[in-house]
């Protein structure tokens, strides 16, 4: 865990370089794929594996940061669950007035990348209060005082089996008239619609410079990481815990954007 003044040197969060490498993660032919992680190579090559791989990144970022800002409460927390290189964080915290007090608390599974976005946040001088916390989501995760919780591009990365109390364990945090912002890849709701979406999914990565041979395999090491559902199921999902006013503020193809308010 790291906070704003610094990590302790119990936290083992050290203060990187936060200059980003472009992403070849996959550029040169492997005999075996593995399982996608979010370990050290990908934490150095990830903003530019964001803005490269999903559409419209930039203004996913901020149409949610604007969002955020619209619930954020004085005295309350805001939570990124997967925050990743905190590029949201930043985000939101430029948006935020300056007299709103609020506290982000940013979780993710992954060492490497809470390092880089410590770095990233002490480089900008962040003049919010912050925390950084090592996590598992498919684990118990305490939410409390929350006026907003993110899960950008993150909830379909975790376990299915695990998924529901998650989203639970989000809405008995939040405060009345909180919202979850939730980003994710999702499947067409047709097997036709399905197909042709990533396909032009593809398309756009190339277009964006990956290689046939770059996506093939990307794709495969995410096989049995990123399980993406169905639009409807998620918002099924977020019924189901409680969430009655869902609505959808960003959709191409198959990646979405979607705001649930308790």
């Amino acid at each position: 865990m790291a906070d704003k003044n610094g990590p302790s040197m119990t936290d083992a969060i050290q203060t990187p370089p936060t200059r980003q490498q472009r992403d070849q993660l996959f550029s040169e032919a492997r005999a075996r794929i593995d399982d996608f992680d979010f370990g050290a190579n990908t934490s150095v090559v990830f903003d530019d594996m964001l803005d490269r791989s999903v559409p419209f990144y930039q203004e996913i970022q901020r149409m949610v940061a604007e969002v955020a800002v619209d619930f954020a409460a004085d005295g309350t927390n805001v939570y990124d669950l997967g925050c990743s290189t905190a590029n949201t964080i930043m985000r939101i915290g430029e948006g935020l007035p300056a007299e709103k007090n609020v506290r982000f608390v940013g979780i993710d599974s992954s060492q490497e990348m809470l390092d880089v976005a410590q770095g990233k946040l002490a480089e900008s001088n962040f003049r919010s209060d912050y925390a950084l916390e090592l996590g598992d989501l498919n684990g118990p995760i305490a939410i409390e005082n929350a006026s907003v919780v993110l899960l950008v591009l993150t909830l379909q990365f975790v376990r299915p089996l695990y998924r529901e109390h998650l989203i639970q364990s989000i809405y008995d945090g939040l405060e009345p008239n909180g919202c979850l912002i939730l980003v994710e890849k999702v499947l067409g709701e047709h097997s036709t619609f399905n197909r042709l979406f990533i396909n032009h999914y593809y398309e756009l990565k190339k277009r964006n410079g990956y290689s046939q041979l770059e996506i093939a395999q990307k794709r495969e090491a995410l096989e049995n990481v990123l399980i993406p559902y169905r639009l409807e199921e998620n918002k099924e999902l977020l019924r189901g815990c409680g969430f009655r006013n869902i609505d959808v503020f960003f959709k191409w193809y198959n990646f979405c954007a979607m705001v649930a308010m308790k």
